[in-house]
C-alpha cells in the first residue's frame, strides 16, 4: 500500500482541482442559463413550442450539479490522490448551496457571475475537505 500524500501537496492539488471544478460548473451554469433567456425572449416574440425557458433553467441546474462531483473526482484521481469521497461530497453540497443562494443574481441578467465570496468559500472549504481521509478499519 502506498503512503498517503503529505498535507501541503494534497491541499495544493485540491485547491487547483476545486478551482477548475467551480470554474467549469459556473461556465456550464451561466451558458445554459443564457439558453433560458433566449427561450424567454423567443416566447415573448411569439415563437412556437420548443425548448422552454423552464426546461433550460432546469437543465442548467442539473448539468452544473452533475459536473461538479465529476470534475472533483476525476481531477483528484488524475492528480494521483485516493480517498476523495469526502472532498467530492463537501464540494458538491457547497456548490449546490452557493448556486441556490446566488442563482437570483444569474437569473437577473445574462453574463452575471455568482458572488465572488461564495465562489472562494466553495473552493476553500472543498480544498480543506480533501484533508479528511477515511481510514480503513481492520
Amino acid at each position: 500500500m502506498a503512503s498517503p500524500t503529505p498535507t501541503l501537496p494534497r491541499l495544493l492539488k485540491a485547491l487547483i482541482v476545486s478551482s477548475v471544478g467551480v470554474a467549469a460548473s459556473h461556465l456550464v451554469l451561466s451558458d445554459t442559463l443564457y439558453l433560458s433567456f433566449s427561450a424567454q425572449a423567443s416566447a415573448a416574440l411569439g415563437a412556437g413550442g420548443g425548448y422552454s425557458s423552464d426546461q433550460a433553467f432546469t437543465s442548467a441546474l442539473v448539468n452544473t450539479f452533475l459536473l461538479m462531483p465529476l470534475v472533483l473526482w476525476v481531477g483528484m484521481r488524475v492528480a494521483g490522490e485516493r480517498k476523495v469521497g469526502v472532498m467530492v461530497l463537501v464540494g458538491t453540497v457547497g456548490w449546490v448551496v452557493a448556486v441556490g443562494n446566488g442563482v437570483g443574481v444569474l437569473d437577473e441578467r445574462p453574463g452575471a457571475v455568482l458572488p465572488l465570496g461564495s465562489l472562494v468559500l466553495v473552493v476553500g472549504v472543498t480544498a480543506l475537505a480533501s484533508l479528511v481521509r477515511r481510514t480503513r478499519r481492520a
